[in-house]
């Protein structure tokens, strides 16, 4: 399939934001063919360093954060803060589809990005506003990440701690890239309201709102005032079925057998445990979740018996349910990752490889990877395109409106 045939060929898409969670968004859209222009201030996204300047980020001689978060995208360097440079950015809203931004309400208001101002410019622009904490409310000023809004605030940290310990530390991003698709759900839905309508519109979405999403079973068993203690540690598990076990290569499994008195015999079976089957300590899932600690402490002794691969086919040739926990240094030999098409090919020189985004079409293939843009190595060409001529082009580049 040619580009100009993907889904989202020829629209025009404004990223106006940095770091992550927004930005993944405008890859998602040029994945699928939208021509994305990152606009970017005279320092550039942060994003461009991040790898060097978070002590989080594994480090590389290739710049990933910024190929995977930037691919395909086209860059232009105006200084906003100047009038000739936001009069400039008009000229590129009124030709443009969609706009991403995230900045905080405050500094869009500064900014004249808000949406009331470039509605103004053109009124069947889709404005997608990705914040930390909302639209609205006490903390809608507040800047936001990911650690802080989706993990943090949530209750997503705390619900996943053992009892006694600390909460975790996230991993970089993790909550941006889910927040990511459902601020391209908003898009998608308002250029489906425009096509029915002719309208331009706002959509928006928040890193707390999605993570108190993710966190559904807890967050809504606490409104209606259900809670659990701090889970167990391991070697006291609510549920010995429901837990952790590590191998004798140092791996981890995760056991989850929702349909217990189905998966009992099969489980003793593929661990050389028969004898199990008819115990009467264990003859029931009530048996089983009372004596928990007692069966959890027979199958994590039984589970260090012997190497993962071993219990990865005695497991799966009876047909229970578990999984391994894998180590990212797994992901490149992970043969199902490619098989599903979550690892692809690129044409980024040197990082052959990058996840694609999860969203999968029976009527098109995802655009592969091309290189991210140096920072205003689009500029000129963007503005052109914009109608500007090339005087004005060398005069904003003269008052260094234009980078």
């Amino acid at each position: 399939m040619t580009e100009t045939a993907l889904p989202l060929a020829g629209l025009r898409v404004l990223d106006i934001s940095s770091f992550i969670a927004a930005p993944a968004a405008a890859v998602v859209l040029g994945d699928w063919g939208a021509d994305v222009i990152k606009v970017e201030g005279p320092e550039g996204d942060p994003n461009r360093r991040i790898m060097h300047d978070s002590s989080n980020y594994p480090k590389s001689p290739v710049n990933y954060p910024w190929q995977m978060d930037s691919r395909n995208k086209r860059s232009i360097v105006l200084d906003l803060k100047q009038a000739d440079a936001r009069a400039a950015l008009d000229r590129l809203i009124a030709i443009s589809d969609i706009l991403i931004c995230n900045f905080p309400p405050p500094v869009r208001d500064k900014l004249r990005l808000a949406y009331d101002d470039v509605k103004k410019v053109n009124p069947k622009l889709i404005y997608a506003s990705l914040t930390g904490y909302g639209e609205s409310g006490p903390d809608r000023d507040r800047p936001g990440f990911d650690a802080t809004a989706y993990f943090a605030r949530s209750g997503l940290l705390d619900a996943q701690r053992y009892e006694g310990g600390p909460p975790g530390v996230p991993g970089p991003a993790q909550g941006d890239r889910a927040t990511a698709m459902t601020l391209v759900s908003a898009i998608l839905m308002a250029l489906m309201h425009r096509t029915k309508t002719g309208e331009g519109s706002w959509v928006g979405t928040s890193l707390l709102g999605n993570g108190l999403w993710s966190c559904g079973v807890i967050a809504q068993a606490a409104l209606v005032g259900a809670f659990l203690p701090h889970r167990p540690p391991p070697d006291r598990p609510r549920s010995a079925l429901g837990n952790i076990y590590r191998t004798a290569d140092d791996r981890w499994l995760q056991l989850t057998i929702v349909r217990a008195d189905k998966l009992w015999a099969p489980l003793c079976r593929a661990m050389g445990l028969d004898s199990l089957i008819d115990d009467p300590r264990f003859a029931s899932e009530p048996e089983r979740r009372a004596r928990a600690p007692e069966l959890a402490g027979i199958l994590s002794d039984t589970f260090a018996t012997k190497p993962y691969e071993h219990w990865r086919e005695a497991l799966a040739a009876h047909s229970v349910t578990f999984g391994v926990i894998s180590r990212p240094q797994d992901v490149p030999d992970d043969q199902q990752a490619v098989a599903c098409g979550a690892v692809v090919d690129t044409a980024i020189p040197g990082m052959p490889r990058t996840l694609a985004d999860p969203i999968r079409l029976g009527f098109a293939s995802q655009r592969i990877a091309h290189a991210a843009p140096e920072l205003g190595e689009h500029g000129e060409e963007v503005l052109r395109e914009a109608g500007l001529s090339v005087e004005e082009v060398a005069t904003l580049k003269a008052s260094g409106a234009l980078k």
